[in-house]
């Protein structure tokens, strides 16, 4: 157990067992907030987890004893230690042997119901078996409860059946073989319905949190590490023995152990269970690496950047834990019955075996409803409503690339009204391209933007590499004695002709006369805030213009696309960006967003003012997606922040959402996931309460049997459980986005 001895906050994480219920739940938050120190709780009945806030003075030992105080047992979970979701629940299959041994016994007992006889001593002796064998779990859990002045699912379901139970003993030594006044079958029935109920949702649930495992499932425990001394040995090791600055060397089809840096190697990697990109990504020389991916046809040397809690990977569990973890805020509502609930049951108990009482019912009608509103009435649907779906929702939404920090930014993204873009990196490329390549009249186009290749070929400049990309069609020349003009531009030979590429100040000091086509075409460049240089020949002692070549950030494939679809899903885009009005104003009109939504050269705490106008303008949620340094005011003063994953670690921070890749189709992903969660989470509200509000009336009104409440009550878990399951079989939603993604051609800013 830890001892904590300074007083910074500190967030302790407990593994619950016994509890059965929304009640429980309730129960055990009550108990951990009174602890002296404590800051905040919040209990997963799904996950069977609390997550305490607290100062440091607060010890594990006085939480786990605040636990079991409330008649539960609690565990502190390490740091270290692997989340619990990653391995099999231990008592699985011994659960399911149990609910089938339980069936064999209460099987018989339904003899009498088909007009069989069966004698009662053997009724007893089986349903007596199955009460206080197999149902001892409901009287333990009961009793706790009511040693606390609580209630919960386990009290409910022990009165009922023990009442049908003692009943059925009264009647036999009343009656004697009269065995129609028997029901046995009836605590039998449900108390094997209630635990193969509790076993169905087990198993439900467990898939919940098949994300986490499938992320566990990728952290490796060792690492092929170059020697420190002799790095040209090479030697396996535990991955805990790996430090920053260590080589790490990686074969083909082995998973990469650590965060890093390429140093030696090319090859591709499959970074899906990661970023959610299908296609593997090319790896070279300065190329990072994500721990958790699969190498694949090369072998390539890292050098470790990040180690432990610090990889990209353990940060997304701890992330998707969280969101896991924490509560909803549509939870309070259920949080407000639970409190309530069993006393309410209880009280309805009494007034139904009063009623039919004052209405001449005899005492075995009378119980037998009184049992039916105990069995049906247990609240394990509402305490599972709201977190199986928060984590089906925020499990698929990892596994597409899509981190969810907390339950609040999920349930709100569902209200999102207006997104707004950051551009550089966000809706754009983030590093320039060439947008325009127009020759001079007269000129072939494919053997000018060749002979500007050819200059360019040697280069390492940003410009450079985006004329060779732009140019690999075109034909190949060879270039002599490249040279750099400082603050010009660079020239070079080629077929034996004097070549450059320059600047404007540098056309004019070479009185190169440009073409009024040009002329005109390179005015207009410059104004949507492209960078524009020529490509001039010298001929004979004077220089001609060849070629103009226009500069910029080219947009994203998805960009537009996913305007488009935000715009279908009823909601508004914005851009919002530093940059000047000319190449914002391009970018607008390249992805379909409207003028008076566009707000060029906005300082840092501009953007934070202009998200604020945002949302003083709308009724609904205002999300704010970008990928910088500058954009962390604008993200955290939004609704929502949505942090690119290409960005820095400022901005992911910042958000609410992280999405591992840089697609703005992953915005309208993450909200359409939000949604979709959102509206499962009514569902199973609306499901859990409606068993209830109807089957409760039935009962006491005596026209529901307790074995049909019984299956009733299970149903109603396992119904719950299983609608927020479907959330696992959500897929983007295909269209104009995945066109995009196949690589069609980007049209220039224009």
């Amino acid at each position: 157990m830890s001892t904590a001895t300074s007083e910074n906050p500190r967030t302790a994480k407990l593994a619950v067992s016994g509890m059965t219920c929304a009640s429980c739940v309730a129960r055990v938050e009550k108990v951990l907030a009174r602890v002296p120190g404590v800051e905040r709780v919040a209990v997963n009945l799904a996950t069977e987890k609390a997550t305490v806030h607290a100062s440091a003075a607060v010890t594990d030992d006085q939480l786990v004893a605040a636990v079991a105080k409330a008649g539960y047992e609690a565990t502190p979970i390490l740091p270290e230690a692997p989340p619990a979701a990653a391995s099999a629940p231990p008592r699985f299959d011994r659960e399911l042997a149990t609910v089938f041994a339980s069936a064999l016994l209460t099987l018989p007992l339904l003899a009498p119901m088909f007009g069989l006889a069966l004698n009662p001593w053997l009724q007893l002796s089986l349903a007596s078996v199955v009460q206080f064998g197999f149902g001892a779990r409901f009287y333990v859990g009961g009793y706790r409860a009511v040693r606390t002045f609580a209630g919960n699912m386990d009290l409910l379901v022990a009165l009922g059946t023990s009442a049908a139970w003692s009943l059925s003993v009264w009647q036999m030594l009343a009656h004697g073989d009269m065995t129609e006044h028997l029901f046995f079958e009836a605590s039998a029935v449900v108390i094997t319905l209630v635990r193969f109920g509790k076993w169905l949702e087990a198993r439900a649930r467990r898939q919940t949190t098949d994300a986490i495992r499938a992320l566990n499932a990728l952290r490796p425990t060792t690492a092929r590490m170059r020697d420190r001394n002799d790095p040209s040995r090479e030697r396996e090791v535990a991955l805990a023995d790996v430090r920053i600055g260590d080589i790490v060397v990686v074969r083909p089809g082995e998973r990469v152990p650590v965060d890093g840096i390429v140093r030696e190697g090319r090859t591709h990697v499959d970074e899906s269970l990661i970023t959610g990109e299908s296609l593997p990504v090319t790896k070279q020389t300065g190329a990072r690496t994500t721990g958790g991916s699969i190498n694949g046809e090369g072998v390539i040397a890292i050098e470790t950047t990040a180690i432990g809690a610090e990889t990209t990977l353990a940060r997304i569990i701890r992330l998707v834990e969280s969101a896991q973890a924490e509560k909803a805020p549509i939870q309070r509502l259920v949080d407000r019955v639970s409190a309530v609930f069993v006393p309410a049951i209880l009280a309805i108990v009494a007034v139904t075996l009063a009623t039919w009482f004052w209405h001449g019912a005899d005492a075995e009608t009378a119980l037998l409803n009184a049992v039916a509103v105990l069995v049906i009435a247990c609240p394990c649907a509402l305490g599972l409503a709201t977190p199986t779906a928060i984590m089906a929702g925020t499990g698929v939404a990892a596994r597409q690339g899509i981190l969810i920090k907390d339950a609040q930014a999920l349930e709100q993204a569902h209200a999102v009204e207006i997104v707004a873009f950051d551009k550089t990196g966000t809706l754009t490329v983030g590093r320039p391209g060439l947008v325009a390549f127009d020759a001079a009249p007269g000129q072939d186009r494919a053997q000018a933007l060749g002979l500007a290749a050819a200059v360019q070929r040697l280069s390492e400049h940003p410009l450079a590499k985006a004329v060779l990309a732009a140019a690999q069609d075109a034909p190949r020349f060879e270039a002599r004695t490249a040279r750099a003009v400082a603050g010009r531009g660079v020239e070079a030979s080629v077929n034996g002709q004097r070549i450059a590429i320059g600047s404007g100040r540098w056309l004019a000091e070479l009185q190169a006369e440009v073409p009024p086509s040009l002329a005109t075409r390179a005015r207009d460049l410059e104004a949507q805030g492209n960078t524009v240089s020529w490509l001039i020949e010298e001929t004979n002692g004077r220089n001609a213009v060849l070629a103009l070549l226009g500069f910029g950030d080219t947009v994203k494939p998805t960009a537009r696309a996913t305007v488009e679809r935000l715009a279908r899903m009823g909601m508004k885009s914005a851009l919002v960006t530093g940059d000047n009005a000319g190449s914002t104003q391009a970018v607008a009109r390249a992805v379909g967003i409207p003028v008076d939504l566009v707000f060029a050269q906005t300082l840092p705490d501009d953007k934070a003012r202009v998200v604020a106008q945002l949302k003083a303008s709308t009724k609904g949620v205002v999300a704010m997606a970008g990928d910088g340094i500058n954009d962390a005011p604008a993200l955290a003063a939004a609704d929502i922040g949505i942090a690119m994953g290409s960005g820095t670690d400022v901005a992911m921070e910042a958000a609410g959402l992280t999405l591992m890749r840089g697609d703005p189709a992953l915005v309208a992903d993450a909200i359409d996931i939000s949604r979709r969660t959102y509206r499962k989470i009514r569902q199973n509200l609306f499901w859990a309460f409606v068993y209830n509000l109807i089957g409760i009336p039935l009962a006491a009104f005596g026209m529901l049997d307790p074995m049909f409440a019984g299956a009733a009550m299970a149903f109603s878990s396992v119904s719950v459980v299983t609608n927020a399951l479907l959330l696992r079989t959500w897929c983007a939603q295909a269209g104009a986005v995945e066109d995009a993604r196949a690589g069609k051609p980007i049209t220039r800013p224009a």
